[in-house]
């Protein structure tokens, strides 16, 4: 099992920047891919970034250009640096660990709002 702990995000303006941090501890072997999703009230979760095993790195098109996924070399923590932040970008944001053969693991979520 995989547990993850986020810190980070809070309040910015809009266009300004925010860094969310992902800590993984347990059984952190078969890995897929980690990545960050992200919850507006009324919405559904919707991908934002991930970088899978084989290197590949993938974003949502309403963050390319602004927003970066990146991980350490030992799979143990991932970041997402968020630029030039929008309003529509207001969600709980979630960080997520998937490993071949075992169900999903998630972070607690952490709230970042975008505001003037």
């Amino acid at each position: 099992q995989v547990q993850l702990v986020q810190s980070g995000g809070g309040l910015a303006q809009p266009g300004g920047s925010l860094r969310l941090s992902c800590a993984a501890s347990g059984s952190l072997f078969s890995i897929a891919a980690m990545g960050w999703f992200r919850q507006a009230p009324g919405k559904q979760r919707e991908l934002v970034a991930t970088i899978t095993s084989g290197g590949s790195i993938n974003y949502a098109d309403s963050v390319k250009g602004r927003f970066t996924i990146s991980r350490s070399n030992t799979w143990d923590t991932m970041f997402l640096q968020m630029n030039s932040l929008k309003p529509e970008d207001t969600a709980v944001y979630y960080c997520n660990y998937q490993q071949w053969g075992r169900a999903d693991s998630w972070g607690q979520g952490t709230q970042v709002t975008v505001s003037s």
